[in-house]
This record gives structure tokens, sequence and C-alpha cells, in this order.
């Protein structure tokens, strides 16, 4: 299985050189007035990545709340790895996530406030409060609604209201 892993990975190093290659070489040629007009390959991607995105609110909270599950994550999988989440302890690990979930919202506010402002948005107080209520309101929200398929088929694992 390694090996294979390493076939492919090198198959697709070989398929970029070729392509990087290609493009460098085209670049490096002398171009007529004509050409130089043309543009190919690598140089169509310079003015997209400059540009500001068409929804920086929407961005900044996404990024933001990725943050959070990130931090929540690196956190709880430290405090586990150095022994203070015990498997014995039932529910243990679940009540750290919450928490820390909670807790890392501060980073999540911050990061995507200050992303926000740096895209040039002047309403980082909306962003913020986004932050804090769109990636938990869509997870009750889907929560919610499979719980209720799962509570109308007569299940005992619904969670009851």
């Amino acid at each position: 299985s390694l090996m294979i892993v390493l076939f492919l990975t090198g198959m697709v190093a070989m398929i970029m050189m070729r392509t990087l290659h290609k493009d460098i070489a085209r670049y490096n040629e002398e171009q007529t007035s004509e050409e130089a007009q043309e543009e190919f390959g690598w140089k169509l991607v310079h003015g997209d990545v400059f540009r500001p995105p068409s929804s920086p609110l929407l961005l900044s909270v996404l990024i933001g709340s990725g943050c959070q599950i990130l931090a929540m994550t690196v956190t709880l999988m430290v405090f586990a790895l150095l022994g203070f989440l015990s498997p014995a302890n039932r529910g243990g690990l679940m009540t750290a996530m919450l928490l820390l979930f909670v807790f890392m919202g501060y980073f999540a506010g911050y990061v995507s406030s200050r992303l926000y402002k740096m895209f040039g948005g002047k309403q980082w107080r909306q962003s913020t409060f986004l932050t804090a209520v769109l990636y938990p309101g869509t997870v009750f929200v889907v929560f919610f609604i499979v719980n209720l398929f799962v509570w109308r088929s007569g299940s005992s694992g619904a969670v009851k209201f």
C-alpha cells in the first residue's frame, strides 16, 4: 500500500513538473508585442488573487468558525494526549469538547472581525454576531430536523422534548 501511494505521488509530481516546465519555458521566451498582449497559463490567475471576495462577511464568518473548531480540536487532542481526559470517565470527552467549543468562541469572534475589517467591512459587530450564531444555529437546525424524523418513527434514540 505504501508503494502504491509513493508511485501515485510520483506520477502526480511528474505531471505537475512537466506542466510547470512548459509554462516557465514559455514565459522565458522573448515575446513579440502581439504575444505580450495575450496572457496564458498561470498569468491568468494574477488578477484573481488580489481581488476582494464577493461576500467578505460570509467568508470571514466561515473562517472564524473554522478557526474555532480547529482550536477546539487541537486543544482537545493535547489534553487527551497528556492524559487529562480518560476514556474511563464517561462523558468527560464530550463535556470537555463542549466547554472548549464555547471558550474558543473568543478566538472565532476575533479572527472573523479582524478578517472582515481587513477586507474593508464596516459592520464588524455583525460579523462577530454571525460567527457566534451561524455554525451552531445550522448544526441545531439539522439536529432538530433529524430528531423529528427519528421521533416520528418511534425510535428510543430520539431526544425527548
